[in-house]
Parts: C-alpha cells; structure tokens; sequence
C-alpha cells in the first residue's frame, strides 16, 4: 500500500490520481495481492486453522475460497467476546488486536465490536489522502481556502480485557495521524482539533461554528459526516445565532464555553469583528433561512455529507439551506473496512456511484438473489472484476484485522465502471426499518418493542389492532413516529400511559438509538399518533388501489413519506411523545454477549 502523505502539492495529486488510475487498471491483480497479503499476515489466526486454512492450505487463496464460509456476527461474536474478555492469543488476526471499533450496526441490542489492528489507521489515513486530489479536479483552487467540517467524537469504553471500543471516527480523530497531522493547504479546517476532541457535544458544537462564523470569507467549502448531522448544526445555529453574533461583536467567548482547551483554542481564533456580526444578524434575523449557507459563507462551492442510504431523507433540507450549492458525497466506509471513493463527486444524489479501493480489503459479493438464503455456499460469492453491470449484491469483504467472508450487510449495484474496476450505487441497507442519524432499527426489532409496550395497555382493557411507523424528520432533530390503531376497553386510556409506552419502547431499542436520544441529541423523542378505528382498513383500501393483492396484502410496518402518511395523518385523533430519555450508559453489555446466547 502507498505510504499516507500530505495533499498539499500538484505532483502529490498526481502521484495519488495514478494511484487510482493503476488501481482501477488491474483491480484483479490488486485484490490477489490483499487476499495473499491477508492470508500470510494472518496465518497464524486460529479462526483460519479451525477452518481447515493451515499446513499446506495456509495462504493458498484457492483453499481459502474453498474452506472459509460465509459469516454474519452472531457467528464470529463467540470469538469477539474471547478477545473483549482479555485472551492476547491470536484469535482472529496475526497481529495483536489494538481496539475494537463500535458499528452503528447492533446484535441483541448492543452494538457490534469490530476488530482492527494498528496498521488499519495508515490504511485508513491513506484513503483519506485520496479525498482532496479527486476533489480538487471538479472544484479548482480549494487550497485557497478552509473547510468547515463540523466533526465530533463520542464516548468510548473499555473492555473487560482493557481495549478501548469506539466508533471508527472517533478513533481516526483521537489518533496521530489526525491530531499530529501535517499542514496542509487542501486540508485546513476552521474547528480547532481541541473543539472536535471535546465529549461535550454543546460546547464542540457551539465553538465550531462560532469558529467557522469568524472565518467566514475563508470558508470554501462546508460539511459533516451525515446528512442529519450538518442540518442539525444549523439548527443548533437557528437557536443560539444571538449569542455568537455577541461573542464575535466583542471578541469573547460565552461563558458557558467551560472546557479549558476549547476557550483557549478559540480565542486564539475570535477577534472584534462588529461588522461580521452585524452581517450575521442581518441575515439571520430573517423570517427565511433560504439559503442561508450561502448568505453566511458566500465562498462556499459545496456542501460536503454523505447523502446516500437513509441520509437522501434530509435531501430537501439541505436544498433549502443550500439554494442550489452541490451536495458532495465523496466516499463509502464503515467499521469493518473503508470501501471506495465518489470520482464524480459533484454529480447529483441519485447518481452516486462508488469506486471500490482494490487495496483496502478483499472484496466478493453476493448476488441478491441469494441474499435472503440460509445456505449459502462458498461459490456463491462473486469476485469485484466478476461482477455484472445493473445487478445487485450485498457486499462480502475480508480485512487484514481478521475479518473473513464477513457481510457487511449493504446491498449495492453495479451501476457503471472505472476502467476495469465496477461502480456502485448504494441501495440498501439490510433489514433497516428506521432511521434517523447513526440508529438501524429492523421490523423484528421494533416489533418486540411494542409487543413490550402494549402491555402498558392492559390494565385499562386496551389493545393495539394494527400498527405503523416512520421516521419523521420534518422537524431537527428527526424522531421515530409510530400510528396506532386500538380496540378500546370500557375505560379511557390516560394520556400519561401512552407516554409510558412510548418510553417503553424506547427502552426497548437498541444502543445505538438510545445513545442518540440520551447522549447525543441527534434523535428527538419517539411519538405515538393514535388513528381513528378503520384507518388501517382504508390503508388496506388504498394499497388494493395501487395494484396490492387482497389475498397477500399485510399492513406495513414502516413506511416513507407520501401518500401513505397523508392518509395516517388525515385520521390521527390524539398525538403522544415519551416523557424522557431512555437509560443509556457507554459500553452497556456489548461484550458480555447479552441477548445472543454467549
């Protein structure tokens, strides 16, 4: 792999563009050599051993393609739990585990702990030193200028066996490779590293964007991770634009900036600027906030949030917000691996398509038409040049921190190639239901967390007769909204129950979702909205209408915005929300294999 460097130079651009362009070239011969470099790497795993990878097969890439199954977490979870517990044996990997990396993605209720290595961070910050040169090709100039990204980490925990679990950015922010970065005009940010290292997500919030305020006529381009996550900074924005305007008036900062290095941080920044803040006054002070990106930071060429998925919900908002500046959706990653970069990264939404890295892991794939099957066999997979223009696969990768045949559980199509190396459009995330921010909820889910709730009901003689749900983001931040029809008893319902069911069900949900409500802020609390009798027969009605069959039709259990929802919402008699957060605590039970048999 190329040695992570700055971006900073015309020839550095260069060298990585042929980086892509070699890549792409031969992308078989790429993926051969990971896949040989991962099994020598990792010989001594005894996952590969147990598997029958070992003597004469150890590093054969044939045998592995014929001895290593096909996996889900559950079934490597056995010996996820041996390392979280404190075993230094090589289990997975020849080298020593390092940390494991916390996926949005959850089993039995907590999230998953996905293995990495040392070695994984100048991986990843390699990926990343690919973003500016491909960037740059669309946008000229961008060393002219800064980026406000609005970046954060979150709480991390240890195990039992002392390795830090955390999310994927908040280990790439924490390490050297960010914090000790070199200077780089193509990479300058407007948040000091002391305000995104922060855990207090008010005070980092609230600084970097009074930071990129003051820097405004710098800033050429803006952007978070997600789509929810920039719409809820100019939100935050909307509610506490007075005070910023104040502290950039005199050149101070609110007292209620407590951290040390944050209010050093920034007043190495901050300056009296009254005619800056008479500016964002002005405009702020209007009853639109059309356009309002552009008002404040008038050199900004793009807004830069990943926008495919569940995110291209908060399409419109950013539309608003952004009054006709591009939506940049520059790359594809996750816990288990970092996937591939967006080479045409100014084109709209709907045609993102990925290029796969060849070099970051070894990549198969599953036709979806055998997705939904139980038994899979090892020659179902599909090598990355073997794939078939508008077909469909969910997404199989191997790593080098001891990861094999692992699905990662996104669904892709080949929509097009670069040289020999196919594009992806993202189409699915697997069994997802709702979603807000960073939260996955599947139906299975969500349906044992009302069957949880409704015991709230028997006591007054109420039951649930049908039910549905989505994710109304409508409002920042985005909230789970369920419609309930019931069968009413011979007494009221107090309002005060449906609360607890709502709070019941949140309760009931995943790490993940509770943490968002809990700590984060990013989701809003979950709603009940209870239907008149009959709405759900009318929904019946209308999906007959639409071509349903009444012999399979079966209400849904999620559904999107549009004329389903107008019909919901045309019938809603009463409207609930849960009283308070659900508990959440960092760590929780992910490594004590709760919930899953362990």
């Amino acid at each position: 792999m190329p040695e992570a460097s700055d971006t900073s130079t015309p020839e550095e651009h260069r060298r990585l563009l042929s980086f892509i362009e070699d890549v792409t070239t031969n992308p078989d011969e790429a993926q051969h050599r990971v896949l040989a470099e991962i099994l020598a790497q990792n010989s001594a795993a005894e996952y590969l051993h147990r598997h029958g990878l070992t003597g004469p097969s150890a590093g054969d890439p044939e045998a592995f393609r014929r001895l290593i199954p096909i996996v889900s977490y559950n079934e490597i979870l056995p010996d996820i739990l041996r390392i979280a517990q404190g075993d230094t044996s090589p289990i997975l990997a020849g080298r020593p585990i390092s940390e494991f990396l916390t996926s949005s993605g959850t089993s039995g209720g907590e999230r998953k702990l996905m293995p990495t290595i040392d070695e994984e961070l100048d991986r990843r910050s390699f990926f990343y030193s690919l973003h500016m040169p491909v960037m740059s090709q669309f946008v000229p100039n961008l060393n002219a200028g800064k980026g406000m990204y609005l970046l954060f980490v979150k709480s991390e925990a240890r195990t039992p066996g002392g390795l830090l679990a955390r999310p994927v950015l908040t280990s790439y922010y924490k390490s050297r490779h960010f914090i000790n970065r070199e200077p780089d005009p193509y990479n300058v940010y407007t948040s000091p590293t002391e305000a995104i290292l922060c855990l207090d997500s008010y005070q980092s919030m609230y600084a970097q964007l009074l930071c990129g305020l003051a820097q405004n006529a710098e800033v050429m381009r803006v952007g978070a991770v997600f789509a929810s996550g920039f719409i809820r900074a100019i939100k935050f924005l909307e509610k506490h634009w007075p005070r910023m305007c104040r502290d950039i008036r005199n050149g101070t900062l609110d007292e209620e900036v407590t951290d040390r290095a944050v209010r050093a941080a920034v007043e190495r920044i901050l300056r009296p600027d009254p005619a800056l803040a008479d500016h964002i006054e002005a405009e702020c002070s209007k009853e639109s906030w059309k356009g309002i990106i552009r008002r404040l930071w008038p050199n900004t060429k793009y807004i830069d949030v990943i926008v495919t998925g569940t995110m291209a919900q908060y399409i419109p908002t950013l539309d608003l917000y952004g009054d006709g500046l591009p939506l940049a959706c520059t790359m594809y990653a996750s816990s288990e691996c970092y996937f591939g970069l967006n080479l045409n990264p100014m084109c709209k939404p709907s045609e993102v398509a990925y290029t796969l890295i060849p070099t970051m892991g070894y990549f198969e794939f599953l036709p979806v038409s055998l997705e939904g099957s139980s038994n899979h066999k090892q020659d179902d997979l599909v090598e990355l040049t073997d794939v078939k223009l508008g077909h469909e696969y969910e997404l199989v990768v191997t790593t080098y921190a001891g990861l094999y045949r692992y699905r990662v559980g996104d669904v892709l199509k080949v929509s097009g190639f670069k040289n020999k190396a196919p594009q992806f459009s993202f189409v699915k995330r697997k069994n997802v239901a709702l979603s807000i921010d960073a939260d996955k909820t599947d139906e299975v889910e969500l349906h044992a967390a009302v069957e949880k709730a409704v015991r709230h009901l028997e006591p007054v003689g109420a039951s649930v007769v049908e039910y549905t749900s989505y994710a109304d983001t409508t409002m920042i931040p985005g909230h789970y909204v369920l419609y309930w029809e019931l069968r009413k008893g011979k007494k009221e319902v107090p309002g005060s129950v449906f609360e607890e069911c709502c709070l019941a069900i949140e309760e009931s949900l995943n790490s993940v979702y509770r943490q968002g409500r809990a700590a984060d802020g990013s989701i809003g609390a979950l709603e009940i909205r209870v239907v008149e009798e009959g709405s759900f027969d009318k929904l019946m009605d209308y999906a007959i209408s639409q071509g349903a069959s009444i012999n399979q039709y079966k209400a849904p259990r999620c559904v999107r915005p549009g004329q389903v929802v107008e019909l919901l919402e045309g019938r809603v008699k009463e409207r609930y929300f849960s009283p308070r957060c659900p508990k959440w605590s960092p760590g929780n039970n992910m490594w004590m294999g709760k919930n899953n048999g362990a």
